[in-house]
């Protein structure tokens, strides 16, 4: 399979005679979102939200919206690697709305996969990007992230053993012993793809899997993203906790993974739940308040600029087809 742009001189693709399932998957996933919105926004409390804001610094706020910018400036990373690896060539200013708005969307919908792939299929398809060849960039995406979040989780494991295995009341050598656990796999998956090349296989479908310079580059991307997000959570907690930030990164990669088991769009309760155990030594109505904060910043204002600029994209895309 060829995952390639036309070469000049070839015939146009034919349309198949299924082009409206994207457009009309689209929809339905934008309505979705609105209807998501709504049902979060309308589960927050107003006094307890003027509350966490009120408790909150203004440079603790400006510290979290500048991690948050710059946790999506490196997620457009992912795209533009993974569009590497497929030998298409897209302006980066494409490649940076699809990965902002289909991860806003897949972190508030869920179901990655699905959801950000049609956000991704909806912008790229225009610029020649076919089906199967979003479905492998979501893919490598998702890699990247997986790579960087067991990096992270390796490190912050060994390299704060005793207060890990305090805030998880076990054993330092329970929390080495995980640590090795996602070191050996990670270290494996490298030496799997350096011994040649490799490539998934589904019914038909085949991926041609990264290589291992570029594997390296999406684990040092995947880990900077992750580190940033977190950042936006540990600015938010309130002063004197006592917690580093390596420790902290620990605690908070957990939480993500038990969110993403859950399936509970943006690990949405789950996550805020397994953070107020992990902290449970500090002050619950503190670090409730700092959730509430980190919530609205990192997801809900975020799925809302994308809802926004998925409507502008779709009218510009309009006016310039009604103007040829």
């Amino acid at each position: 399979m060829s995952f390639g742009p036309l070469e000049p001189g070839m015939p146009p693709r034919r349309r198949s005679r299924w082009w409206w399932l994207g457009p009309l998957a689209s929809i339905v996933i934008f309505g979705a979102s609105l209807v998501v919105l709504w049902y979060i926004v309308r589960e927050i409390e107003p006094g307890e939200l003027a509350n966490a804001f009120a408790n909150a610094s203004l440079r603790q706020l400006g510290l979290a919206c500048g991690f948050t910018a710059l946790s999506y400036l490196l997620l457009t990373g992912y795209d533009a690697l993974a569009l590497k690896r497929l030998g298409l060539s897209i302006p980066y200013r494409t490649t940076a709305l699809a990965s902002f708005t289909s991860y806003s969307v897949s972190f508030t919908l869920g179901f990655p996969i699905v959801t950000g792939g049609t956000v991704r299929y909806w912008i790229y398809s225009p610029k020649g990007v076919r089906a199967s060849e979003v479905a492998s960039l979501t893919v490598i995406a998702g890699l990247t992230f997986w790579l960087g979040l067991g990096a992270i989780l390796c490190v912050s494991l060994f390299y704060a053993t005793p207060s890990v295995a305090m805030l998880a009341r076990t054993s330092p050598l329970v929390v080495q012993a995980v640590g090795a656990a996602v070191a050996a796999g990670t270290i494996g998956y490298l030496v799997w793809i350096a011994s040649g090349e490799r490539t998934i296989r589904v019914r038909g479908w085949n991926l041609p899997l990264p290589g291992l310079g570029i594997t390296l580059g999406q684990m040092f991307l995947g880990a900077a993203e992750v580190c940033a997000a977190a950042a936006v959570l540990f600015v938010l907690l309130p002063g004197g906790h006592g917690i580093d930030y390596p420790t902290f990164l620990a605690v908070y990669v957990f939480a993500c993974l038990v969110g993403i088991a859950s399936h509970a769009p943006g690990g949405l309760g789950v996550f805020e739940a397994t953070m107020l155990v992990a902290l449970s030594r500090l002050p619950f109505e503190p670090v409730l308040g700092a959730l509430l904060i980190f919530r609205i910043i990192y997801y809900i204002l975020p799925f809302i600029l994308a809802l926004v600029l998925l409507a502008l994209n779709e009218m510009v895309r309009r006016i310039r087809r009604h103007e040829r």
